[in-house]
């Protein structure tokens, strides 16, 4: 029986924290779904099917990770992917707390999905993807924070030059 985790998020856009935790969970798991929600109250600046794109080209590579967009109910997508456990990443103790309230409340939903939590890798405890479209907004270089791709993106976004 294989084991599969999620790994969730709306991921606008996904950054080298994220990546991290994904080939840190690729190395863990038999299969690994990077599971790209749509996004139902905030607005994203790519839409669901840009980031979807944007996740494939930097984590397509890994052999047992697939990239999916989903709408509704993360447990309705866990059963629907047979995923036995969920990942979440934490970069500081302030995260902890919303986190523990998801992973109660999604197991309450589904009491045989697991939450686990994963901190990224010291490089990249502080990048967050809100704090990363701001600079991109703002022209700022976001190069050290997420993959060329997304950094292109971005720039093509925000309507800003390569430099």
């Amino acid at each position: 029986m294989q084991n599969t985790v999620i790994y969730p998020g709306t991921f606008d856009p996904i950054t080298n924290g994220h990546a991290d935790l994904v080939e840190r969970a690729a190395k863990m798991f038999d299969h690994v779904v990077l599971g790209v929600a749509a996004t139902t109250g905030k607005s994203p600046m790519f839409d669901l099917e840009e980031r979807v794109e944007l996740a494939r080209q930097v984590v397509g590579h890994l052999e047992n990770v697939e990239i999916v967009g989903f709408e509704g109910l993360l447990v309705d997508f866990a059963k629907h992917c047979n995923a036995t456990a969920l990942i979440r990443g934490l970069r500081a103790v302030s995260d902890f707390e919303y986190e523990f309230q998801l992973a109660n409340m999604n197991r309450r939903l589904m009491p045989e999905l697991e939450s686990l939590f994963l901190t990224p890798a010291e490089q990249h405890s502080f990048i967050a993807s809100t704090l990363v479209r701001e600079i991109a907004k703002l022209h700022g270089d976001v190069s050290g924070f997420v993959h060329p791709v997304v950094t292109q993106a971005l720039r093509d976004k925000v309507g800003t030059k390569k430099t």
